[in-house]
Order: C-alpha cells, then structure tokens, then sequence
C-alpha cells in the first residue's frame, strides 16, 4: 500500500445513536392516545413506549406503514386489553430522515432493555404448536391479556355468511383471530380464499348495536353446524371444528 492511502470507515451508526439517544432521554413522552398519534407524520423513524417510567417497548417504521399507523394500531390492542389503557402508556417518537431504522431499532432494544420486544407485544400469531402444548402465556400477554368483554361495533349488521363475518372481524381486531381453513391450505391469504367448507356455507344475521367480542363469536358458532368450537387465550382466538380442552385456553 501506498503511504497516501488509508481505508476508513464511517461510523454513520455509532453518530446517529450519539445525537438520537440523549434527545429521546431528554424529550418529555405523550400519553398513547388516537389523537396524539394522528398528530404524527406517517414517516419511518424509531420509537419507544413507556410504562410506569421504564421503556419496554422499541418500534420502527416506514413509509408505507409509518409513525402514524404504527402508534394508532398500539392504542386500539391497549384498548382489548386487561390491566392497561392506552393513557397509561406514554411515547417518544422520531422521525429518521436518512437513515433505514432497522439497525437503530436494534442498538435501542438493546440500549433500553425494552423487554416487550420478543415477549409477546408484536402482532405475530403464536400457530397450533403453541396451543397444543402445556406452555403458559408469557410476558405481554401474561401481564396484559385480551379482554372479549367490551362492547365494540365491527361487524356490518344484516344477513351475511359466518365467513364474510369472521374476516370482518379478523382484519378489525387488534390481536389474532384465526379460524380453520381447507385442508393444505397456506399462504398470508388463504383466510380469504380457503375457509372450511362449512365458513362460507352457513348464513348469520349479524343484530344491530354494539356487542361485546365473546357475544360477536358466540353468534357466529351457533349459525355453524355441531362440532365447532371457539377459543380464548391471553393473546388470542381460534375457531376449529373440534371438541378440544386446553391447558391454558378456554372454550367461549
């Protein structure tokens, strides 16, 4: 090599996190509400939420599903949830304007020992392995189960099928709602193409008014044939044509 040469490496990272953390440290938090979100870009950028003064939780967006979005779907899961409101949950939010998140969103968990990260507080469905075992609810949904209890308005009243019904639902409801599909069927849509046969063939009328989330399901399986069963875990729902006990669900 050459005595004029060098290689160097900017640490874009370590200068970002060094200007980014002590402004979040130092900002004062929001109560997580709908009209505090709605105030927010629909950026991408990082942020936090805070519970009884300590961070618990690191987010990060983008563009397509930003600050805005991200925070209002966190207000509706704290609202069909036990032993927690929204308001009781303050954010710090920052939009990052040149950066991608993804790294940053690492260093913070890290940084902020956020233990809702990989606890239980993102929207992945836990599937039919976990149901089936003994394994009791952890972290999140330990501390904060889903509450089917409240009144809510989501489903369009009138006489429609018991499928059309539960995708309403599904795509309404701020955590999990999963229901049998066809034999072999997969895929991210399969909910929409591929219900059991029964989902789609079974008319219900749907009252007018609000009605809690257990009397919204409770609708639903008695416009089914016997043999059908709903679910409650801390985290979510299920509907199988099944008779079944579980260790730590509970039949609706």
């Amino acid at each position: 090599m050459t005595a004029g040469f060098i290689a160097f490496e900017l640490d874009l990272m370590g200068a970002v996190l060094h200007q980014l953390v002590p402004q979040l440290n130092t900002m004062r938090g929001e109560p997580l509400t709908r009209a505090a979100a709605a105030l927010l870009p629909e950026a991408q950028g990082v942020y936090l939420l805070i519970h009884q003064g300590k961070v618990h939780y690191v987010g990060k967006t983008d563009a397509q599903a930003g600050l805005r979005t991200r925070l209002t779907r966190h207000v509706a899961k704290f609202e069909q949830r036990d032993n927690i409101v929204p308001a009781d949950v303050e954010f710090k939010a920052a939009q990052i304007l040149v950066l991608t998140a993804m790294d940053i969103e690492t260093q913070l968990i890290s940084l902020y020992d956020a233990d809702w990260n990989g606890s239980g507080f993102g929207s992945n469905d836990p599937g039919r392995e976990r149901e089936t075992t003994a394994k009791p609810p952890q972290g999140f949904d330990a501390r904060f189960p889903i509450n089917i209890d409240r009144s809510v308005e989501i489903l369009t009243p009138g006489l429609t099928t018991v499928h059309r019904a539960l995708m309403e639902l599904k795509l309404a409801l701020p955590f999990t709602l999963r229901y049998e599909l066809e034999p072999g069927a997969k895929g991210s849509q399969a909910f929409r193409t591929r219900p059991h046969a029964d989902l789609p063939a079974f008319p219900v009328t749907i009252p007018t008014g609000p009605m809690t989330i257990r009397q919204a399901v409770k609708i639903l399986v008695a416009a089914l044939p016997p043999g059908w069963q709903a679910t409650y875990f801390a985290s979510h729902l299920i509907l199988y044509k099944e008779t079944r006990s579980y260790v730590h669900g509970t039949p609706i």
